[in-house]
């Protein structure tokens, strides 16, 4: 008997995985296995329970206990789109220490809602070894679902989600390519803290204070970088906020 176990992220890719994996093997000896970082957009929560409900498997939660600004605190080092103790505490950490203790090496296999898209695909062989010894298999990206196409995987399975009764989570129809940490992402760059800036800008408030406690514990440290003649200096939250809305300030006009 195989266990079956979706890291469930709460994201389209791994809703893809988990009706993949229902498809093909059943729900019986299914697991949802998801993380909870303490900052996740509520909306997450609501389109885990209804991909649950719909699959008729309950959600595995496990948890640090930590946000990844405690994180950062505790390990003194600020997360960026390089390096995440986030990531490492509160996901791989606890999802490993459930395996562990509930899926045996030898009878379960690992599923990763990775997409089609090239980008996506060459994250494949690090997520592989990091999950070593399990075997790992990424069902979006061979024929499990031959619906999806490489071009347009997630406009698919937005639609997918919708004709299963589900509507999405909220963050992709705010402009997000990523449901996770709420739009307050380190992995994401200038572009996606500008959107979060735009459309939560209570998170990015709360963001901002947080990086600035930071830089008084540890330092001349930044979530971002900003390159000005090929050289990367520190982008900290508070100048990107005076940068963007400097930008988008319409011109005052002359009387």
């Amino acid at each position: 008997m195989t266990n079956h176990v979706v890291q469930f992220s709460g994201g389209l890719g791994s809703f893809g995985a988990a009706l993949a994996v229902a498809k093909k093997h059943g729900t019986q000896n299914m697991t949802l296995l998801i993380a909870d970082t303490g900052i996740e957009d509520p909306d997450l929560w609501r389109f885990a329970d209804d991909t649950s409900r719909l699959l008729g498997v309950p959600l595995t939660k496990v948890a640090d206990g930590r946000t990844p600004w405690d994180v950062f605190r505790d390990k003194r080092f600020l997360g960026n789109d390089r390096i995440t103790p986030c990531t490492t505490w509160l996901k791989q950490k606890p999802c490993r220490k459930w395996m562990k203790e509930h899926a045996p090496v030898g009878d379960s296999t690992v599923y990763i809602g990775i997409e089609k898209s090239t980008l996506d695909r060459r994250r494949i062989p690090a997520i592989a070894r990091n999950w070593k010894p399990w075997r790992v298999q990424f069902p979006l990206c061979g024929k499990w679902l031959p619906e999806l196409t490489k071009e347009s995987s997630k406009a698919q399975l937005m639609d997918l989600a919708r004709w299963y009764g589900i509507e999405p989570p909220r963050l992709y129809a705010l402009g997000f390519e990523h449901n996770n940490c709420g739009g307050t992402c380190v992995r994401a760059g200038q572009k996606q803290w500008k959107r979060t800036l735009d459309v939560l800008p209570e998170r990015f408030a709360e963001a901002e204070r947080q990086e600035a406690g930071l830089r008084e514990l540890l330092g001349d440290v930044t979530i971002l970088r900003q390159r000005r003649q090929g050289v990367a200096y520190p982008l900290p939250l508070s100048e990107l906020r005076r940068q963007h809305l400097a930008a988008v300030k319409p011109p005052t006009q002359e009387s």
